[in-house]
């Protein structure tokens, strides 16, 4: 069965490690008390050795005698489990307890004079088998071994209350233990649901990008999630942009080739013109719109070598003002954004200052910069030489259709998609004066 639950399978797996936690636990636990009730099982049949040896009475014919009445009464009850037994060495018993009356005795091991063995018998007791040499007062000599068992049953029964009680508690406790594992599975998880709900509260339209206080391992992801959504954002945009560029471009031929029709043949000219300049801009609208290309959400482009492209690129267009390139960048600058959309920040704003300058433009590149409050991680800067931009003009300049001098020929569009792709990839655009070079400087502040 397939488990599809994350929490489900972090409680499964915890479980399953509690439940061979805790039968690994019981083993040795069991055999810690049942060793533990040998040796307390030992010790008292070693007073019980100790109690007969008192009792004992070595005549002077060399005889041993013992009384009735012993120290332990359970001596003295048949079939009370517990059993005691007196032999010479290597030979049959002297004496044995009225209560081992019909059992016969476990033959000692091989002892040495004041030595102990604890042992479990065949029968199924334990036996305490203690060897001495007793003299007597006219100098009798004898080497006796005292036995004292007891039911095994005695010791199997406290095991097994005790397994019954341990089962118990270890059962309680791990009900216990799952249930705060459950707690703090919820707990822990909580920033994961909180970013699917920011997800789902994007995909109904609460909200425009993952801005929640996520936990420090959800940064990285919540900042791709951003960037994947500024990017799909900003692509969506850019076709209904360049739809409704394309649409008002051709508002104008479309009204001269209406004019023209009235008068074809002395207008052929003209209609081939206007029909040239439509094909110019769906052929240019068409490509800025496609301009994204492949998704390169998950891997990282190279700013550096883009910038050093459109250098390369624009110092041909612009061969005959022998345009001084400037670049300062790193050697590289992995970003995480669409390759088109970084072509289309730069390339506009690079050929904007080539179009411009009188002989100089500088591009220059710093890394982990901040604006105001804002972290960011990248900072591009465009400035040029040439006369510049009135105060006054750059807010209209980043509308669609205008142009700082309506004299120069383009469809007033590229500022307009610059400072709509950088808000849209969560970045910011300034323009001011350059102090360096005297002409407009531009900012670009990415994310």
């Amino acid at each position: 069965m397939q488990i599809k639950s994350l929490s489900l399978r972090l409680l499964v797996s915890a479980g399953l490690v509690l439940a061979a936690f805790f039968a690994l636990a019981s083993v040795v636990l069991e055999q810690g008390f049942r060793e533990s009730a040998e040796q307390a099982l030992m010790e008292k049949l070693q007073v019980h050795v100790y109690s007969l040896l008192s009792a004992a009475e070595l005549k002077n014919n060399g005889d041993l005698y013992m009384p009735m009445s012993l120290p332990e009464p359970r001596f003295a009850t048949p079939g009370s489990g517990l059993y005691g037994f007196i032999q010479l060495a290597k030979k049959n018993p002297v004496w044995r307890s009225p209560s081992a009356i019909g059992l016969n005795v476990t033959p000692p091991p091989e002892l040495s004079p004041g030595t102990m063995q604890f042992l479990l018998t065949e029968q199924g007791r334990y036996a305490l088998h203690y060897d001495v040499i007793w003299k007597n007062v006219v100098g009798i000599e004898r080497e006796y071994i005292f036995t004292v068992t007891e039911d095994a049953q005695f010791v199997v029964n406290q095991v097994e209350r005790f397994r019954k009680t341990l089962r118990i508690w270890l059962l309680a406790l791990g009900l216990v233990l799952i249930f705060i594992q459950l707690v703090l599975l919820r707990w822990g998880l909580k920033p994961l649901r909180i970013i699917v709900k920011d997800l789902e509260a994007i995909e109904k339209g609460r909200k425009t990008h993952l801005d929640g206080d996520y936990a420090t391992e959800l940064e990285g992801l919540a900042g791709n999630l951003n960037a994947f959504i500024n990017s799909e954002r900003a692509h969506l945009e850019r076709y209904r942009n360049a739809l409704a560029d394309l649409a008002h471009s051709l508002k104008t031929p479309l009204s001269i080739l209406r004019g023209c029709t009235e008068s074809f043949n002395d207008n052929k000219e003209s209609v081939r013109e206007q029909i040239l300049r439509m094909d110019e801009i769906v052929e240019y609208q068409l490509q800025r719109a496609a301009a994204k290309g492949e998704h390169k959400t998950a891997g990282s482009v190279d700013l550096s070598g883009i910038i050093k492209k459109i250098s390369a690129s624009l110092a041909k267009v612009y061969i005959d003002k022998n345009i001084k390139f400037d670049i300062t960048v790193p050697e590289q600058v992995p970003v995480y954004y669409e390759e088109g959309d970084l072509y289309e920040i730069a390339g506009n704003l690079m050929d904007n200052a080539g179009k411009w300058c009188r002989s100089t433009v500088k591009v220059s590149i710093s890394v982990n910069q901040r604006k105001g409050r804002r972290d960011f991680a990248v900072l591009l800067e465009v400035e040029d030489d040439g006369p510049g931009i009135p105060v006054e003009k750059l807010a209209e300049i980043l509308k669609r259709g205008v142009r700082a001098d309506e004299n120069i020929h383009g469809h007033g569009i590229g500022m307009a998609v610059v400072y709509e792709l950088v808000g849209l990839l969560g970045g910011a655009l300034e323009g001011k004066k350059s102090e360096a070079l005297g002409g407009m400087k531009w900012s670009v502040y990415l994310p």
